[in-house]
């Protein structure tokens, strides 16, 4: 039971893979800018991160659901997998009965595509099962940084307000404390167990949920073994006799066999996010920081390997391996790699799934997979774990209480196990309306890949999983890599910590995507990077350092 897959653009960019993966998958994955604060549950203090023991005290008591166990358990960080078909028929309910009442309330949520109408077969179906009556105030994704800016500098906020880690930035970090309130009293140690699902969502995903010292995000728990994955096309990998790269000289040379403009082939697309797994770079925003064996705190753009990744990903570039419109940033990547004009490209776990069903019918011989992630010295890779969560849906100040327990009674139907009544509705939507059944599978009709869109998957979610009726091996393929993956991560100082930066400090690091992009792209010089690294120093990196180190001080080491 998978929500449908969404493609991200062709030119890599952070949010386009977080905006990709939250459309595709219940579990999103850590490294933006995740943001909490440390002060009393009336607003206090809007910096900072509240851990350690002051932490513990406001989580749910967790409680394991026991509806379905998977066919591979969760390993070195990974999500589970089912692999084996489900009998539809004998679906069990995790919640028997309805926990909302029916009162209406009002959601914001940011959605990738063309919404579906009020009213609409899904949403009523819905709303009759978890006993709610919800008014989606569905906004464009692209641009939903600037709506929720705009909503929470105003007086009239929706009771529930999907809030994604990327866009919590500036002020809209600390109007989160002021403007929604504290789960607490609702959700805090053993009073969850009202909302079963809501309990078995993992305590390190819960302690993302911490916003200004109380708990006010209900979060979508993601695998922490989540990196991007670097795609291959073993079906021509096979015909052509290749072996997969297990270094980057290894793969640079192959990149020149496999490249031929003439017969209009080329070995790769943009491969920055693979590269900075592969030299072992932290991820940006709060994850990038860490105290190394030396003692020393360091951001990721002072490791010595962000300037080998930069320098690695640029020979490709400059080798004339890269296929022209990713070097222009133009046309989706995915559809070069189906084409067979690309062999290799990087993007989120979600494109495993979605590029094998979008391929299916028309080009059955096409396979997808993943290499594993070689280390810069062509051995094992050093990876950096993603945070337990990165999205949250709260509710604001002010509401009522019947208003708070049908919120939390969708967030509950929402975070639904695998293998339950409410997942399948969540996911699929309702049979012979939204799909049929052929031989024991569930399949989406065209109503259903309309309305059974990123609506309500981005309220909460259960424990990280895969599991795809219909290519059951590939969810295998996707826990297993990340199993693999998963044995050389290690965390960061500032690993499930969910920090609030000095507003004085929210844009210091926006200058290195782009210019990234364009070193990479021959367009700047490596004196380019360097200087800007130097200039992060002198106009607050330093500065921004010292608060992290007391801030680590203050809560302790993630790591």
């Amino acid at each position: 039971m998978t929500p449908n897959a969404a493609s991200a653009s062709s030119g890599p960019s952070r949010r386009s893979f977080l905006a990709s993966t939250a459309v595709a998958t219940a579990a999103v994955a850590g490294g933006m800018p995740l943001l909490a604060a440390c002060g009393d549950s009336g607003g206090g203090e809007r910096e900072g991160a509240t851990s350690g023991k002051a932490a513990d005290k406001l989580l749910p008591t967790f409680v394991a659901s026991t509806v379905a166990n998977p066919d591979l358990p969760s390993k070195n960080g990974s999500a589970a997998g089912y692999t084996g078909k489900v009998d539809l028929a004998a679906l069990q309910a995790s919640v028997p009965d309805k926990l909302g009442t029916g009162a209406p309330f009002k959601i914001m949520s940011p959605f990738w595509g063309s919404p579906p109408k009020a009213g609409c077969a899904y949403y009523k179906a819905l709303d009759a099962a978890a006993g709610t009556k919800i008014t989606w105030q569905n906004q464009d994704g692209n641009t939903y940084g600037q709506k929720l800016g705009a909503v929470l500098a105003s007086s009239s906020i929706p009771d529930m307000v999907v809030v994604p880690g990327w866009e919590l930035v500036g002020k809209i970090a600390n109007a989160v404390t002021a403007k929604f309130m504290d789960l607490g009293p609702y959700l805090a140690g053993d009073k969850v167990k009202k909302y079963p699902n809501l309990a078995a969502i993992p305590s390190d995903a819960w302690r993302m949920g911490i916003f200004g010292g109380a708990l006010r995000g209900i979060p979508m728990p993601a695998a922490t073994a989540s990196f991007i994955v670097p795609y291959y096309r073993k079906d021509i990998f096979d015909k052509k006799g290749y072996t997969v790269p297990k270094s980057p000289d290894e793969f640079l040379s192959w990149a020149k066999e496999a490249t031929s403009a003439k017969a209009k082939v080329w070995a790769c697309g943009d491969m920055s996010w693979s590269a900075f797994n592969i030299f072992g770079v932290r991820a940006s925003g709060t994850l990038g920081w860490n105290i190394g064996d030396d003692g020393k705190l360091t951001y990721r753009v002072e490791q010595p390997e962000y300037l080998e990744a930069l320098e690695w990903t640029r020979k490709l570039f400059d080798a004339g391996v890269v296929h022209p419109d990713d070097k222009a940033r133009s046309g989706d990547v995915g559809n070069r790699f189906t084409a067979g004009q690309i062999l290799v490209y990087n993007n989120d776990m979600s494109h495993w799934y979605g590029k094998t069903t979008e391929q299916a019918a028309s080009n059955p011989d096409f396979v997808i997979d993943g290499m594993d992630i070689f280390g810069a010295d062509g051995g094992d890779p050093k990876l950096w774990a993603a945070q337990p969560a990165g999205i949250w849906s709260m509710i604001r100040k002010g509401a009522s209480k019947t208003t708070i327990e049908n919120a939390l009674a969708a967030a509950d139907f929402s975070a639904a196990p695998y293998g339950t009544k409410e997942r399948m509705l969540v996911d699929y939507g309702v049979e012979g309306t939204h799909y049929t059944v052929k031989d024991g599978v569930p399949v989406k009709n065209d109503l259903g890949n309309s309305e059974v869109v990123n609506a309500w998957v981005m309220l909460a979610a259960p424990a990280a999983y895969y599991a795809h009726p219909d290519f059951p091996d590939v969810a295998r393929k996707q826990v297993e890599w990340q199993q693999r993956m998963g044995a050389f991560m290690k965390k960061t100082s500032t690993f499930g910590m969910n920090i609030v930066e000095p507003t004085r400090y929210a844009n210091l690091s926006s200058q290195f995507e782009q210019l990234e992009i364009d070193y990479v792209r021959g367009n700047r010089k490596l004196s380019d990077v360097q200087a800007a690294i130097s200039t992060w120093k002198s106009s607050g990196g330093d500065k921004l350092r010292d608060w992290y180190k007391q801030l680590i001080d203050k809560n302790g080491s993630g790591n």
